[in-house]
C-alpha cells in the first residue's frame, strides 16, 4: 500500500492569495494531498471556496473543528503567503485561529515548516520581525524573507 503525503497549504490575506490554486495544483503534481487552512481574514479574500476544494480535494479550513471536521495529518507545512500578522502571532505561539494552530504544532512536532512572508519593506524593518523571523529560523522553520528569497515591496 502506497503511503500519500499530506501538504498543509496555509493561507493568509494578501495578495497572492488570489494564486493559491496554483500552489494546489503545483503541490498535488508533486504527489501530495493537499489541505488548505486559511486564516479568517483570508477566508473572506476567496471567492469560490467550493472551487479551492474541488482543486484541493480536501475541506477548506479556517475555523476550529473536531471529529467529523478532523483533516488527515500533515506530513509538512507551506504558509504563502504569510501577512506579517500571521509572522508575529506564530513566533509567540498565539494559536487564535485554525492555521496558526497548525503552524505552531508543526514546528512542536518537528515537521518540515516553509513559509514565504508577504509584506512591504517597512513593515520588515519593524525590530520585532527580524527577532520573530530569527526566532521561527533557529526553531526549525524555513522562512524565505531576504536576499534571493522573498523581499519586501515598497509600501503603497
Amino acid at each position: 500500500m502506497t503511503r500519500t503525503r499530506t501538504l498543509y497549504l496555509i493561507g493568509c490575506a494578501a495578495p497572492p492569495l488570489d494564486r493559491i490554486d496554483s500552489g494546489v495544483r503545483l503541490a498535488r503534481e508533486a504527489g501530495w494531498d493537499v489541505c488548505v487552512l486559511l486564516t479568517p481574514a483570508a477566508r473572506e479574500w476567496v471567492e469560490d471556496l467550493e472551487e479551492l476544494e474541488a482543486r484541493a480535494g480536501c475541506p477548506v479550513r479556517w475555523e476550529y473543528g473536531g471529529g467529523e471536521d478532523a483533516l488527515p495529518a500533515p506530513d509538512a507545512l507551506l504558509a504563502a503567503p504569510l501577512t506579517v500578522n500571521s509572522l508575529a502571532k506564530w513566533a509567540c505561539a498565539m494559536c487564535d485561529n485554525r492555521a496558526l494552530l497548525a503552524l505552531t504544532e508543526g514546528l512542536g512536532r518537528g515537521l518540515p515548516v516553509v513559509a514565504l512572508p508577504y509584506f512591504n519593506d517597512a513593515l520588515a524593518a519593524h525590530p520585532a520581525v527580524g527577532r520573530h523571523v530569527a526566532f521561527l529560523r533557529d526553531a526549525g522553520a524555513r522562512v524565505l524573507l531576504g536576499e534571493q528569497e522573498f523581499v519586501p515591496h515598497r509600501p503603497r
